[in-house]
């Protein structure tokens, strides 16, 4: 076969499950934007010849490394290590750490895969990575979690820099994490730069952060209902999670007239029918993050809600579904469960968090429906701005990055409009997002020839 000749979907998607073989999750991620991408560039032929899927399809690299450490008991740990780098023909590669027992090479090459297109969506100058360890953080005391992030860093600092890869926080991995692995990287390079997004003010963070992934996807939903003539106000929404991202999505609503009924963690789900208003948010970020506490707590502090442990919330009935948790958390019967209860919008907070066949059958219901790659940009788009004011030495106002935001938000909504208008008054948002990310790395990649 001539390298110009047009590969079929599937034959394209078998040379994905046989280079990958054992890795779900890259094979679902991969085959997610395969299928809007196939169609894109059917008459494209510059596209053909560079083989430009199958280049994005497969990383520039993985590096999987050991880390070693000692716990309070004087043990010896052992854990993985990796960092995908999986393109960074728009950019350093930018992606967060995440530390979780379900940190696998398959996980984090979807995560860099999507990152990528996420990346590109947002309009900064960003590639596309992700790193992690199955390191976890539970349990662990504050002095085994920096000897941990110590040694973590210390096999990493040499495949990243301000210019090379620029790290940031994930799940597991928060301002606290992000400081132990900046003042190792600081100690072994002797150098203070922009390495990793997510630091602390008085170290060269930037405002907005925490919020921001959590309020772009809440920016991105309003853009969404707005193209109906609709907003947010007396809209009941569904929210799983309970970390950073769904906390501050429940904010964003309850500031913009929405009322929130739910939140999770992995031990279940908690449902106010009175709403999750601002004082029970503020508690929630308090007792999960300061106390390490779980969800379930939540019903004996506020009466009327209700603990059910084990589930999903897909089952409450709601006007709007936000997915702020982990990836495959909404499978299929629970989109068609959303859809029948007379669910009009989801906008995923995590990555991949509905699976392929909840994807379908959104896509299949015509409602409104943002996939991660473009509704949960907003943090990625905050940490690329972090990156900015580390160059420039300076820090931006508060009300000038969430203007930022906005604008970023509403111009990643406008990019999906551009290419997911399928007529009728419908926007395939999944489509708009693959094809819109896809095209600005691919042009890039095409600039540079075979590398």
């Amino acid at each position: 076969m001539a390298v110009s000749d047009h590969v079929d979907f599937n034959q394209f998607m078998e040379g994905v499950k046989r280079r990958n073989s054992h890795q779900p999750e890259f094979v679902q991620a991969v085959q997610e934007v395969a299928e809007d991408i196939f169609d894109f560039i059917q008459d494209k032929e510059a596209y053909h010849e560079a083989q430009i899927l199958r280049r994005i399809a497969e990383p520039d690299r993985v590096v999987s490394f050991r880390v070693c450490w000692e716990d309070d008991n004087g043990n010896i740990r052992v854990q993985r290590g990796w960092r995908v780098q999986n393109n960074n023909a728009i950019g350093p590669y930018k992606g967060g750490i995440r530390f979780h027992p379900s940190v696998t090479e398959s996980v984090l090459k979807f995560l860099a895969f999507e990152q990528t297109f996420k990346n590109a969506l947002t309009g900064l100058p960003m590639g596309g990575g992700k790193g992690g360890s199955n390191f976890n953080p539970k349990g662990k005391s504050v002095r085994e979690i920096m000897r941990f992030c110590q040694s973590f860093m210390t096999e990493l600092y040499r495949h990243i820099g301000a210019d090379v890869d620029v790290p940031a926080g994930d799940i597991g991995v928060g301002g606290r994490e992000i400081g132990y692995m900046f003042g190792q990287y600081k100690r072994i390079t002797n150098q203070f730069t922009g390495v990793l997004t997510g630091k602390g003010l008085e170290w060269g963070g930037s405002l907005i952060r925490t919020e921001a992934t959590g309020y772009g996807a809440v920016y991105f939903l309003a853009n969404m209902l707005a193209t109906k003539g609709q907003d947010l106000t007396g809209k009941t929404a569904v929210i799983s999670g309970s970390g950073n991202v769904a906390t501050h999505a429940a904010e964003k609503i309850v500031q913009l007239g929405g009322k929130v009924l739910t939140l999770s963690d992995s031990g279940g789900f908690i449902h106010d029918p009175d709403g999750i208003d601002q004082e029970k948010i503020d508690w929630v970020k308090t007792h999960k993050t300061h106390r390490r506490g779980r969800i379930e707590d939540y019903v004996n502090e506020f009466k009327g809600a209700s603990f059910h442990a084990g589930k999903t919330p897909w089952g409450v009935k709601c006007d709007v579904a936000m997915p702020c948790a982990t990836q495959n958390e909404l499978l299929g019967e629970d989109a068609k469960t959303l859809v029948a209860n007379g669910c009009i919008a989801v906008s995923e907070g995590a990555n991949m968090p509905t699976d392929l066949a909840g994807v379908h059958v959104f896509k299949d219901a015509r409602i409104l429906f943002a996939p991660g790659k473009a509704s949960n940009a907003g943090g990625v788009a905050v940490s690329g701005l972090e990156m900015s004011q580390n160059s420039e030495r300076r820090a931006w106002k508060e009300e000038e990055l969430q203007q930022m935001l906005k604008d970023i938000m509403s111009g990643i909504h406008a990019t999906c409009q551009r290419y997911g208008d399928q007529g009728g008054g419908y926007i395939d948002y999944v489509k708009g997002a693959n094809i819109g990310g896809f095209k600005k790395v691919a042009d890039a990649m095409l600039a540079f020839g075979v590398v």
